[in-house]
């Protein structure tokens, strides 16, 4: 404890969010002393803030600043870009901070709410991708003043981030809906303790545990938490763990996503946003499959008090499982970091950034739509895993090497987000577009689910096709052009 006292903190940045920051590293007392502002405002170097000393140009002095070993910067500009965060770090990086915290550029803090909670350990998401879109997060949000709003998927990546977020929304009660108790558990208790420290406001947080599977469940359980807006986000989405298990991915994907439509129209919610994906367009995996299934039944499940709304993007930076976490423990055991091909390509965001763009696109979209979020220009699978290793304080190809592997089942070398028949349109906001041009066909996607709900579920007159996966894949193949099956596919 008493390093941590001695510790000196350096805040990059003499904004608002720097000095709110300090202000409460002052009043805790246990975490160190803020010892100086670095920032490149001419007004503010050579001034003081609360006693603190404001330090300029950063670059300038930064490198002169006699460091003890525990010694921290601390990156408070909320709104830098991504150019000015990669020379940020490449200075301190030069000046030997060996710990460097970011107070990341969500929304709540654009907003002007800053805490020392919502500083991490700065990572290669931070300096990698396009630079993320800021959102009038209170404003975006106002659809759910007052309102019951429930997360599926609560404390998965994109579900525990739209959380946060709509702890700024001022919702009556916020719900956190999923299968895993100790993802509920986290989440809730991170939110607890964000509430504690001053983040958002004070809805009621309910954890609940429940599964999306069980069909009088969702009807039960919506009928009695009465909410109003659902963000559906809970999905089974590992690609390779998919192919190898796929009627559990079309049982929790696809008809988990019929039950929640179901119990929602019931139960008299008002509206449900679906997190689509952009492998849904042109699939050739069980995954995408599921997923484009689970879109068609959100889309026409519009209707009845019920609007339905769909949102597609691409994959999310550091999403558990993702590349970005699988190329963090490659170069920590000292590669190689594994590739499927040099010429393999990813649309990315931020979560922060994917979670904001969807709560938004859930107040102003119109029910039976399909939105896509602008994922900017695909990035270059190799490219970003030389830029982690380089991270690190690694040489790509001498330190760490790159080993290419080959696309997995159910992978493609790119992504698209809308298909040929597909056209987009702009909206009222900037990136999210609404995707027009084709309508699911009810009959036919009922008749899918038919047969397939033979295989995911025990039918007495379909005995021989319960849990078959050959089955499952033929069934998929006969309706999905591009599905097709392994020839060491197993039955079970």
């Amino acid at each position: 404890m008493t390093a941590q006292r001695d510790r000196r903190i350096y805040v990059i940045g003499a904004g608002f969010a720097g000095v709110s920051i300090a202000k409460e590293i002052r009043s805790k007392g246990i975490f160190g002393e803020v010892a100086a502002f670095l920032d490149d405002d001419p007004g503010k170097i050579g001034t003081r803030i609360d006693g603190i000393p404001v330090l300029g140009p950063i670059a300038d002095v930064v490198g002169l600043i006699k460091k003890r070993p525990t010694d921290e910067a601390l990156i408070a500009i909320p709104g830098a870009s991504r150019d000015k965060l990669r020379r940020l770090h490449e200075r301190l990086e030069q000046a030997e901070f060996t710990r460097i915290r970011i107070l990341p550029g969500i929304s709540q803090i654009i907003d002007g709410n800053a805490h020392l909670i919502q500083t991490r350990e700065m990572d290669p998401q931070d300096l990698l991708g396009r630079n993320p879109i800021q959102i009038g997060l209170k404003e975006s949000l106002t659809y759910l003043r007052g309102r019951r709003v429930l997360v599926t998927g609560a404390g998965g990546s994109i579900g525990s981030e739209m959380c946060r977020q709509l702890l700024s929304g001022g919702a009556q009660r916020l719900y956190l809906f999923g299968h895993g108790e100790n993802s509920i558990f986290e989440i809730d208790r991170e939110l607890r303790i964000l509430q504690e420290e001053g983040v958002g406001e004070r809805a009621t947080i309910v954890p609940v545990i429940g599964e999306l599977q069980d069909r009088d469940y969702m009807r039960f359980i919506l009928a009695r938490l009465r909410a109003d807006v659902v963000f559906h986000t809970a999905a089974y989405k590992h690609v390779p763990m998919l192919e190898a298990n796929p009627v559990g991915a079309v049982t929790n994907n696809v008809f988990g996503t019929r039950n929640l439509v179901e119990a929602a129209r019931a139960a008299g919610t008002e509206r449900l946003v679906f997190i689509s994906t952009d492998k849904v367009v042109d699939p050739v995996g069980i995954y995408a499959a599921s997923k484009m299934l689970a879109e068609q039944i959100v889309r026409l499940g519009d209707g009845n008090q019920l609007a339905c709304i769909a949102v597609r993007f691409g994959n999310v930076l550091g999403s558990r499982g993702s590349i970005i976490p699988i190329f963090r423990k490659q170069i920590a055991k000292g590669g190689p970091v594994t590739v499927t091909s040099p010429n393999a390509t990813r649309f990315f965001m931020t979560i922060p950034e994917a979670a904001s763009l969807v709560l938004k696109a859930g107040g102003g979209g119109t029910g039976g739509h399909l939105y896509a979020l602008d994922m900017g220009d695909p990035v270059s699978i190799r490219e970003l895993a030389e830029q982690m290793i380089r991270f690190y304080g690694y040489e790509p190809g001498r330190d760490i090497k790159l080993q290419y592997v080959g696309l997995r089942p159910g992978e493609k070398l790119a992504e698209s987000l809308t298909s040929a028949a597909e056209l987009t349109s702009p909206t009222d906001f900037p990136r999210i577009h609404r995707i027009c041009g084709t309508q699911p066909d009810a009959a036919a996607l009922e008749s899918t689910l038919a047969e397939l709900e033979k295989v995911c579920f025990l039918d007495p007159a379909h005995r021989s096709w319960y849990r078959n996966r050959r089955k499952l894949r033929q069934i998929l193949a006969d309706h999905i052009p591009g599905i097709g099956a392994p020839d060491d596919e197993p039955e079970f």
